[in-house]
């Protein structure tokens, strides 16, 4: 009984955040409670009693209430059935029982959940292989258009994946979700090196974008996924590519932090002062995100200092407003120019004054801005917030 109860409560927590068993809109008790009431009003107690044996592979209790004749494929609010739960928990014994005695296999929740889309995300090619014995729809997608092959390639499921290629040569699942996502970037977005690997050998290898314009390698890039970089960067042409922001994977890489992709793509030919459709370059957003390392690493590989956004205002600037001592040190230690003017016609000691920051006016005064760019509004700012500079 301890192991079941072991896996049981391991499968529902490795699926809980796809599977969505618990309430996500108020994210506390009280929500989850809502739930349940609402379980309640939609279940009778049989059936609710039946779901539970299911979800925690109670067969004992299944077969108690399958005799009085409980209606195996009742819904409950979110339009689950025991199957779905069954499956979820990879309880094999409790997906057999149900389907010896003829429940629905195709039953989508409201979410177009169906059992075999959580045989896929599990990885449980033993449930699946039983699914398709007893007639599930191979083909069947949920609301935003994922079937099978998705839900494998997002969970790392590889054998599933090879069943459905090699075994069944569904090569028609590997296309576009309602996110204009096929399962390879689905893999990539999470990072899954085994799968990449595998989905490459089997010739679903794709340098198309999605619905954003984000193609494999933006995604993988964007979440700081290094091995799969690495991997696709063998197979990839225009490491340039922008996506509909105008941002190129490298920038991609910048504005998430992840300093090791950023590097590999540096490596591989990317270019460092390519701007996103903003005119903010990755400098920027590094400063923006408070990214001191990979300013630090973007100076290095002499990215243009002076590259300055919509608003003119300049790295300096904006490190700043956002009150980055070390940023800020790393970009006067750069030599950039300290006097540069955005859009208020404002250098970036004036700005610092009129924020009130006198540390960053002292930074500034010792690095040697010019005085000769003052106007009296300035002066009376500076004598106001650090009278011991003048």
């Amino acid at each position: 009984m301890e192991e079941i109860r072991s896996r049981t409560v391991k499968g529902l927590a490795d699926l809980r955040g796809f599977f969505n068993l618990t309430p996500k809109e108020d994210g506390g008790s009280r929500a989850a409670a809502a739930a349940e009431a609402a379980n309640a009003e939609t279940l009778l107690p049989d059936e609710k009693e039946f779901q539970y044996a299911a979800k925690t592979n109670n067969l004992d209790t299944m077969e108690r209430l399958f005799r009085k004749k409980v209606n195996i494929n009742a819904v409950n609010v979110l339009k689950r059935t025991a199957l779905h739960f069954a499956v979820a928990g990879n309880h094999l014994s409790a997906v057999d029982f149900l389907l010896h005695h003829k429940a629905r296999v195709d039953i989508a929740d409201k979410h177009g959940l169906t059992a075999i889309h959580l045989a896929a995300w599990s990885g449980n090619l033993d449930i699946m292989l039983m699914l398709i014995k007893a007639g599930a729809d191979q083909k069947a997608t949920n609301q935003e258009g994922m079937n099978v092959l998705h839900f494998a390639a997002k969970n790392n499921s590889v054998r599933i994946v090879n069943y459905f290629i090699q075994d069944l040569h569904l090569m028609e699942l590997s296309k576009p979700d309602e996110k204009g996502r096929k399962p390879f970037l689905l893999a990539a977005e999470m990072g899954h090196e085994e799968m990449i690997n595998e989905l490459i050998t089997l010739n679903l290898f794709t340098s198309g974008k999605d619905k954003e314009g984000n193609t494999a390698l933006h995604l993988a890039a964007k979440h700081g996924h290094s091995d799969v970089v690495e991997i696709l960067l063998q197979q990839w042409e225009d490491i340039n590519e922008f996506n509909q922001n105008g941002e190129t994977p490298f920038y991609m890489a910048v504005e998430g932090g992840h300093e090791k992709c950023a590097d590999l793509l540096l490596e591989a030919g990317s270019d460092i002062n390519i701007s996103n459709k903003d005119n903010a370059s990755a400098l920027y957003v590094a400063t923006q995100n408070g990214h001191t390392p990979l300013v630090r690493f973007l100076i290095s590989n002499n990215i243009d200092l002076d590259a300055q956004s919509q608003q003119n205002n300049s790295p300096l600037h904006l490190a700043i407003i956002k009150n980055n001592l070390s940023v800020i040190n790393s970009l006067i230690n750069a030599n950039r120019n300290i006097n540069s003017l955005n859009k208020r016609h404002q250098t970036p000691l004036h700005l610092a004054a009129d924020l009130g920051n006198v540390d960053v006016i002292e930074m500034l005064l010792k690095a040697g801005c010019d005085f000769s760019i003052l106007d009296k509004v300035f002066i009376i700012l500076l004598k106001r917030n650090s009278p011991t500079c003048l």
